[in-house]
């Protein structure tokens, strides 16, 4: 009995781009059931894109002169009854049995799309927004969140901002309208805090100007403030003041190093406002 002879490297490539194009096609019709077009982002576009391009091209090359110029010639006629009558079973056969492929084969045209489709690290803004629910109006205490500082009382000595949080801060003033607020037990604290907010790049790096920074003299005038703003997202440190806004502000994060026994459903707890949006 004859040995049958082994696919020439083409057919392989071939074959390999047959199941390549069948996975892809898999892969997208799996992306786009699951995620609309509007949450995709450029890369993962792009990404598809380059893949169907290099499918495309890879086809066109590995086509031999010897195939094309085969595909151009006429059919001979073949007037042997037998051969036709074989050609014939032949092809119905294999249009009837599926195309069976080695493990091998299955395993490389996994490793060529699981590289185009590896998943892309969302950028501090993407992680910014999808926090924030596309909130468009937030309001932050000062102390504690923004301010090394925890105390109205360090206030009248110093104010100093957290390197740490400025990343952060310039991104939600992108996406968001911000507003900041603190107690203060005088004029010169609240110059300092200015003072401090501006040294650190705040209102000329993002869109917080000096007129959304306010300041109050007690724990209920800041209150008022969040109230009056009707803000989507508060950030506070008083769990007091959480709890009254939960029922009038739509969503809510307490800064604290020590997560309260209970909370409403609207209020997350985190160590700080770097920890909730993934910068630490």
């Amino acid at each position: 009995m004859a040995e049958s002879s082994s696919p020439s490297p083409s057919e392989e490539i071939v074959r390999l781009i047959k199941r390549l194009s069948a996975y892809v096609a898999f892969k997208m019709s799996s992306l786009f059931s699951t995620t609309s077009i509007r949450n995709l982002d450029s890369r993962s576009i792009g990404a598809i894109a380059g893949l169907a391009i290099a499918v495309i091209f890879t086809w066109r090359a590995i086509r031999t002169p010897g195939e094309q110029r085969q595909r151009r010639q006429p059919k001979r006629r073949i007037n042997n009854a037998e051969t036709s009558s074989a050609a014939a079973a032949q092809s119905n056969v294999s249009s009837v049995l599926p195309e069976v492929s080695s493990p091998r084969e299955d395993n490389a045209v996994q490793d060529v799309v699981d590289q185009f489709f590896q998943p892309v690290k969302p950028t501090l803004g993407q992680i910014v927004r999808q926090k924030l629910s596309e909130g468009r109006k937030v309001t932050c205490r000062l102390l504690g969140v923004i301010l090394e500082e925890t105390s109205p009382e360090e206030l009248q000595k110093q104010a100093t901002v957290r390197s740490s949080v400025l990343e952060v801060l310039l991104e939600i003033t992108k996406y968001s309208d911000l507003y900041l607020m603190e107690r203060v037990l005088d004029d010169e604290s609240e110059a300092k805090v200015l003072q401090a907010l501006e040294n650190a790049g705040v209102f000329t790096s993002g869109g917080l100007v000096k007129d959304k920074v306010l300041f109050c003299s007690t724990e209920i005038g800041r209150t008022s403030f969040v109230r009056q703003l009707e803000p989507d997202w508060h950030i506070d440190t008083n769990p007091e003041i959480s709890t009254q806004l939960a029922r009038f502000i739509k969503y809510q994060l307490h800064v604290s190093t020590v997560k309260p026994e209970r909370t409403a459903p609207n209020v997350f707890t985190s160590q700080s406002i770097e920890q909730f949006f993934g910068c630490v």
